[in-house]
C-alpha cells in the first residue's frame, strides 16, 4: 500500500521511520518532510497546509493511506478532505481536532464529561480577563485558546505576571489569532505524564506511558517550548493509574465526542498533572505528540501501518501491541536562540558518528539538505533517541550520541529523565 504521510517534524520523521519497517507499505511519500524523511521514502514539495494539493497529490498517486502529524491541517479539515475524496485518511476530522484547536470547546467537553481538569474560565475580551486574574491570590495558568504551536501556555506564580500574560495574547497578540480567546485557569501541582492512545471511534488502545520536558531549560526553567525531550515510559504512571486514566478520563472523552456529534477516530494525546488528588487534565491534543512520539514508537516493536489502518476501519479491538520492554530517552537538540528567534543554515556533522552506536536512532525535526550538506532549518533540530536496558543507561547513550552532533549555536537540557532516575531510585 502507498502511503502519504502529511507533516516536517521530528515526529513525522519517526512515524515515517516506524512506517519503512512495514511489509504493507508500498512506497511512501511524505509532504514536505524533511532531511531525515528522506531517508524513509520520497519527499514531496507540498506544504503539511495545503489541502487543495495534498488531495491532488494523493488523487494522482493513487495514494491508499493518508496519515497526518501536525494539528494545523487536522484542524483545517485534511482529513474531511480526503475521505470526501474517497482517499482513507489516519486522524481526527475537523470537528473532532476543536478538541485541541479550541480550548474551549475542550473546557466545555470536559466539563459535560465529568473529566477532572483545573478551575478555569474562558475570556474574550481582556478587560474581562484583566478583572479575574487580579480578583485572584493565588497562581494561574493563562492559555491561548487557539493553536499556539505547544507554546500558548503561561504558569504565572503572581497573579500580576498572569495579567502581563493576558495582556500579551490579547492585545499584543504574540500567538496571532490563538490567543483572540483565553482560558485563565488554577496552577495545578504535581508530576506531568503524557498519555497517547489509538481511538477508531469506539474502541481505545493505550499506549506505552512518557513525560516531555516543556520548558526550555534544566530543572524545568524558562519559557515554554513544543519540547525539549521526552522519555518512556514514565514510572509515575503506575498500572493503577493507567486503569484509572483509562476510566476516568478517555473513556469519557471519547463517549462525550460520541455525544456531541464529533466522533474521534486517530491518536488522542492526554496531557496530565499527576496530583496528590489523582490525574487532572492539563490539555488534549488531537495527534501524536513531539517528542514523546520518538521514544515511543523507538519501543513498539509492532506493524504502526497495520495499527493505523485498523483504526481507520473501526477494528481496533482486533489490534494486539507489542512493546520493547526496554526505556527509551529522546533529547531534543535546538536552534541557539529557541523558543526566541533564531538562526536557520547552521551545518550539522557527526550525525552518522552518533548513529553508529548501538540503539540509537537520530530523528530529524528541523533540517533541510543544502548542497550535499545537512543544515539546522527550524527550532528544534534533532531529536536524538536511545534504548537501555535501564532509563539511566538510555539517557547515557542519548547524550552520548548528542555529544557526537555539532551546529554552530546547538542547544539542548542536561536533565531529560533526571525525573524518572529520581523516582525509581526512591521507589527502589
Amino acid at each position: 500500500m502507498d502511503v502519504l504521510l502529511v507533516g516536517s517534524g521530528g515526529r513525522e520523521h519517526a512515524i515515517a521511520w516506524k512506517l519503512a519497517q512495514s511489509k504493507k507499505l508500498g512506497r511512501l511519500y511524505i509532504a514536505p518532510g524533511n532531511a531525515g524523511t528522506e531517508r524513509c521514502g520520497e519527499n514531496v514539495p507540498v506544504g503539511a497546509a495545503d489541502v487543495e494539493k495534498l488531495v491532488d497529490f494523493a488523487r494522482q498517486n493513487s495514494v491508499g493511506l493518508v496519515i497526518v502529524g501536525p494539528e494545523d491541517p487536522l484542524a483545517a479539515g485534511l482529513v474531511d478532505a480526503m475521505e470526501e475524496a474517497g482517499i482513507r485518511a489516519f486522524g481526527p476530522s475537523a470537528g473532532a481536532a476543536q478538541l485541541e484547536a479550541d480550548k474551549a470547546f475542550s473546557k466545555h467537553v470536559m466539563r459535560t464529561s465529568a473529566i477532572s481538569t483545573a478551575e478555569g474560565r474562558i475570556f474574550d475580551r481582556f478587560s474581562d480577563a484583566k478583572a479575574y486574574i487580579a480578583s485572584r491570590d493565588e497562581a494561574v495558568v493563562v492559555k491561548a485558546a487557539g493553536l499556539a504551536k505547544g507554546k500558548g501556555v503561561i504558569v504565572c506564580d503572581d497573579p500580576a505576571d498572569g495579567i502581563l500574560a493576558a495582556e500579551k495574547m490579547m492585545c499584543d497578540r504574540i500567538f496571532g489569532s490563538a490567543g483572540d480567546k483565553i482560558i485563565v485557569e488554577d496552577k495545578l501541582l504535581g508530576e506531568e505524564a503524557s498519555i497517547l492512545a489509538f481511538v477508531d471511534g469506539h474502541n481505545i488502545y493505550v499506549m506505552e506511558s512518557s513525560q516531555d520536558h516543556k520548558l526550555i531549560g534544566d530543572g524545568d526553567t524558562g519559557p515554554n517550548t513544543g519540547g525539549m525531550g521526552a522519555y518512556s515510559p514514565a514510572p509515575v504512571v503506575t498500572e493503577e493509574l493507567m486503569n484509572k486514566i483509562t476510566r476516568e478520563i478517555l473513556v469519557p472523552v471519547v463517549d462525550g465526542m460520541n455525544r456531541n456529534g464529533t466522533p474521534y477516530r486517530g491518536v488522542l494525546y492526554v496531557g496530565l498533572m499527576i496530583t496528590g488528588g489523582g490525574p487532572r487534565v492539563l490539555e488534549f491534543n488531537v495527534r501524536f505528540g513531539d517528542p514523546e512520539t520518538q521514544p515511543i514508537l523507538m519501543r513498539l516493536k509492532s506493524d504502526l501501518l497495520e495499527v493505523c489502518l485498523a483504526v481507520c476501519e473501526g477494528r481496533l479491538d482486533e489490534v494486539t501491541l507489542e512493546w520493547d520492554r526496554r526505556p527509551a530517552v529522546c533529547v531534543v537538540m535546538a536552534s541557539g536562540g529557541y523558543p526566541g528567534d533564531y538562526e536557520k543554515g547552521k551545518t550539522i556533522t557527526g550525525l552518522d558518528e552518533a548513529e553508529q552506536l548501538q540503539d540509537v536512532v537520530v530523528f530529524h525535526a528541523g533540517t533541510a539538505s543544502k548542497d550535499g550538506d545537512i543544515v539546522t532549518n527550524g527550532g528544534r533540530v534533532l531529536g536524538v533517541t536511545a534504548l537501555g536496558q535501564q532509563i539511566a543507561e538510555a539517557k547515557a547513550r542519548a547524550y552520548e550520541a548528542v555529544d557526537k552532533i555539532k551546529f554552530d549555536g546547538a542547544y539542548w537540557r542536561r536533565d531529560i529523565a533526571d525525573k524518572a532516575i529520581k523516582k525509581l531510585t526512591i521507589d527502589n
